[in-house]
């Protein structure tokens, strides 16, 4: 690369040679990053328990280190109102980060095609010039934005959810919005014990499918907490499409819910997997009541309690058309929780 890929319009895309890489999974879409520097591929500690081997991944990111990241003329398509701004051009989209801290400059900028398949990933040593402490190049918020966007391209959603496995191995989903009752559901059912939590906060949800050429590449070196690991064969290409089977297939699929590196106040964060059984949108309440919803219900709850990148109208019809297919697979009750052990008992008592 040259210093003038910060400028706009000219990144080139595309698998390239690296003195150092590392690769890590999440939700079942694998990332591989590259750079010249060892410290520039070393995972922050929140990724690394998602930490796999070398292999297939859907994501390749090089690194580069650049003098500084000049001002483009790219259409803005959404101001985050902190650390984040995206932008869109004729090679893709921009996300420029910066900080008051740094000086106000972007200190990274990640360059990535429409597939979200290919990225630069573009360090300013100019930011960093006066002694400040270097930021990892993969730290949050950048490893969920990559993530949640590559999300849209699949058969996948990002919920604001704790997933929890029961002692039978049941997949429970319990989504809500922040102060919902989410981490205090988690301690509730970790009290019990002979659970796993896959996260306390996200939850990644995508059908169970069949995956091929690359069955044990990239297999999580560490999966403490794992819950249920699925050793299938890998897809290479799981872009969601509209063709190729009907609306009966789709309600047959099963789904799976995965742990996220994104833990919210209990703090758990599993590289883990399960099969999703049942979907509970929490709210406080007297009584422990559970309410069946209708499809549309459904749908419009989980999709209010989602992580969807709202500045393309194509990226909200997927997520919609996909959510449609989660509750045409799994049921979805409204829960109605008083925060004590009768809130897991009902849950565990309950037959749908």
């Amino acid at each position: 690369m040259r210093d003038d890929l910060g400028g706009s319009g000219s990144a080139s895309f595309g698998r390239a040679s690296a003195t150092h890489s590392a690769q890590f999974r999440v939700g079942d879409v694998s990332v591989r990053v590259g750079a010249e520097r060892r410290a520039d591929v070393t995972l922050v500690s929140a990724l690394e328990p998602f930490r796999v081997e070398a292999g297939v991944s859907d994501i390749e990111v090089q690194i580069q280190r650049v003098a500084h990241l000049p001002a483009t003329r790219d259409r803005q398509l959404f101001d985050s109102g902190s650390v984040w701004c995206l932008y869109e051009n004729e090679a893709g989209f921009r996300f420029d980060f910066s900080t008051p801290v740094l000086g106000g400059d972007p200190y990274k900028r990640l360059m990535v095609d429409r597939d979200f398949r290919y990225a630069s990933l573009l360090i300013s040593d100019k930011c960093f010039a006066r002694g400040a402490s270097s930021a990892a190049p993969l730290d949050y918020p950048l490893d969920e934005l990559l993530i949640m966007h590559r999300l849209t391209q699949e058969r996948a959603i990002e919920l604001h959810s704790c997933g929890i496995v029961g002692p039978d191995g049941t997949g429970n989903l319990f989504v809500g919005h922040s102060g919902a009752g989410k981490s205090t559901t988690t301690r509730l059912w970790t009290k019990r014990g002979n659970v796993k939590v896959l996260s306390d906060d996200r939850i990644i949800v995508r059908r169970d499918e069949a995956r091929r050429d690359d069955a044990r590449a990239g297999t999580p070196l560490k999966a403490a907490g794992d819950a249920g690991e699925h050793e299938v064969l890998r897809l290479r290409d799981r872009s969601a499409s509209r063709t190729g089977h009907s609306a009966q297939d789709d309600k047959k699929k099963r789904m799976l819910m995965y742990g996220t590196p994104w833990h919210g106040e209990a703090k758990y964060a599993s590289p883990g997997s399960a099969k999703l059984a049942r979907i509970f949108i929490l709210e406080h309440g007297c009584g422990n009541v559970l309410t069946l919803l209708s499809p549309s219900q459904a749908v419009a709850e989980l999709f209010a309690r989602s992580f969807v990148p709202f500045h393309k109208h194509e990226y909200v019809e997927s997520a919609l058309e996909f959510l449609q297919e989660v509750v045409d697979a799994v049921p979805c009750y409204r829960y109605a929780f008083e925060p004590d052990h009768r809130a897991v008992d009902t849950i565990l008592n309950f037959h749908d």
